[in-house]
C-alpha cells in the first residue's frame, strides 16, 4: 500500500512538470471567446460598455489562441461601427502576438473565411491582409479571381489589375485583346475613377461608353415648385406632394400656382438643373418625381448627389432625409436603402435652396440613380439595355461622352 502511494505521488508530480513544460512550450488551452466577443459587440455610441470591454479586449487578447482568429473574425458580422473597432483591433493584437514569438497564422483557415462571402468585408479584408502577410504569393493567386467580390477594397484591386493588363495589351497594338480587357473592368468597377478612365480608353478604341446608361442615372422627371423655404422652415413642412401626389394638380407655391413640369436632362451624370426646370429662386424648395418599372422585388438602393437639402422616398417610404445646404456635391453622397416592388415604383425627391447670395450658393441641381448594394446599376423595364448588359458598354453607338464630372 506504502508502496502504491508513493508510485502514485511520483506519478502526479511527473504529470505536473509534463504539464507545466507543455505548456509553456505554447500547447495554450483553448479558450470560450464568446462571453468577451459578446461583450466588445455591446459597445454602444456614447460610451456605452466601454468600460466592460477594455477588461473584455484584454482578456481575450491574452487567451485567444491564432487557431480562434476566424472566431474573432467572425464576430465582425452585424457589429456596430465602434464594436467593429474594438474586434479588428483584437485580431491584429493576437495576429501580432503570433508573428513576434514565431509562431503561424492558420492561413489555410483564414482563406477558408475569405471564401465564405456572406462574412462581413471589413472582416474578409482584414483576413486577407493576414493572409498576404503570411503568404508572399497570396496577391497574386486571391485578387485576380476577385472581380465580382462583395469586399469593394478587394474587386477594385482586381479591376486595377485588369486595367493594367489592357493598357500593355493597348500599347503592344493587341487591340482586340485590350478591348476585352477594358470590358472586363468596366463590367467590374464600382468606383468611379476607375470607371471613367475604362471609359476613356474605350472610347479611344472607338467604343465609347453611356455613362449614364451604365451608371443608371434617371433622366426622366417630373418637376413642382417652388414652395416657401425661406429661413429654411420649407424643409420640415410636408407640402402636398409628400401627401397626396397627383401629377395632374395645380398647387399654391410661393409666388403663387405651380404645376408639374416634365423634365429630360442630357447630362452623362444625369445632373438635373432645377433652376434651369422651374427658373431660379432663393428659399425654395422643390419636389421631382419619377417612375422606376422592376421585373422583381428586392432590395435596392437609391442614391443621390446634390449640394441642396434633401429628402428621398420610395413608394410613399421616407429613406434618406439631410437638412445641409451647399456642403459641396457628389455621386452617391447620399444613399437611401429601400424596397422595389415588382412593377410601378415611385421616386420621390425633395430638393431644397437656401437664400444665400454667394457665387457658389447658387446651384439647385441633382443626380439620382438607382442601383444594387455594390452600386451596380439596376435599370428600369422601359429603358432596355442595347447591345451586350453584361459588358455595359450599353451602346457604341452613342456619342463619345466626356469623361469628367461637371
Amino acid at each position: 500500500m506504502h508502496t502504491f502511494r508513493m508510485v502514485s505521488r511520483s506519478a502526479l508530480v511527473l504529470g505536473s512538470l509534463v504539464g507545466i513544460v507543455i505548456f509553456a512550450g505554447g500547447a495554450k488551452p483553448v479558450a470560450n471567446l464568446q462571453p468577451k466577443l459578446t461583450t466588445l459587440r455591446n459597445v454602444a455610441a456614447e460610451g456605452q460598455g466601454h468600460r466592460a470591454a477594455t477588461q473584455a479586449w484584454s482578456d481575450l487578447t491574452v487567451e485567444a489562441r491564432a487557431d480562434q482568429l476566424p472566431e474573432i473574425l467572425a464576430a465582425l458580422d452585424g457589429a456596430g461601427p465602434l464594436a467593429a473597432n474594438w474586434i479588428r483591433a483584437a485580431v491584429d493584437a493576437v495576429a501580432e502576438r503570433e508573428v513576434e514569438q514565431g509562431g503561424t497564422l492558420p492561413l489555410g483557415e483564414l482563406e477558408k473565411f475569405l471564401a465564405q462571402k456572406d462574412h462581413d468585408q471589413r472582416a474578409r479584408r482584414l483576413a486577407y491582409e493576414w493572409i498576404a502577410r503570411g503568404d508572399s504569393t497570396a496577391p497574386d493567386r486571391l485578387i485576380p479571381e476577385m472581380l465580382d467580390d462583395p469586399s469593394l477594397e478587394m474587386r477594385r484591386e482586381a479591376v486595377a489589375r485588369v486595367l493594367l493588363s489592357a493598357e500593355k495589351a493597348a500599347a503592344d497594338k493587341k487591340t482586340e485583346a485590350a478591348l476585352a480587357a477594358y470590358q472586363q473592368a468596366l463590367v467590374a468597377a464600382r468606383d468611379v475613377d476607375q470607371v471613367l478612365a475604362t471609359a476613356e480608353a474605350l472610347k479611344k478604341l472607338e467604343h465609347p461608353v453611356d455613362l449614364a446608361r451604365y451608371f443608371g442615372f434617371l433622366m426622366d422627371w417630373k418637376l413642382v415648385g417652388p414652395f416657401d423655404n425661406r429661413g429654411g422652415k420649407g424643409f420640415a413642412v410636408s407640402y402636398p406632394p409628400e401627401e397626396n401626389l397627383d401629377l395632374t394638380t395645380k398647387y399654391r407655391g410661393a409666388d403663387g400656382e405651380v404645376g408639374w413640369v416634365t423634365h429630360h436632362t442630357d447630362n452623362e451624370f444625369g445632373f438635373v438643373d432645377v433652376n434651369q426646370a422651374l427658373g431660379k429662386h432663393k428659399g425654395a424648395a422643390s419636389y421631382a418625381v419619377a417612375e422606376f418599372l422592376s421585373d422583381r422585388a428586392g432590395p435596392v438602393e437609391i442614391r443621390l448627389g446634390t449640394e441642396n437639402a434633401n429628402k428621398i422616398w420610395l413608394n410613399d417610404k421616407l429613406l434618406a432625409s439631410t437638412d445641409v445646404y451647399h456642403n459641396n456635391i457628389a455621386m452617391d453622397q447620399y444613399v437611401g436603402r429601400g424596397e422595389l416592388r415588382s412593377g410601378r415604383n415611385v421616386i420621390l425627391l425633395k430638393i431644397c435652396q437656401n437664400e444665400q447670395t454667394e457665387d457658389w450658393a447658387q446651384d439647385w441641381k441633382f443626380q439620382c440613380r438607382v442601383c444594387d448594394t455594390s452600386g451596380k446599376a439596376i435599370l428600369s423595364t422601359d429603358r432596355p439595355v442595347t447591345g451586350t448588359a453584361e459588358r455595359a458598354t450599353a451602346d457604341a453607338s452613342q456619342p463619345a461622352a466626356k469623361t469628367t464630372q461637371e
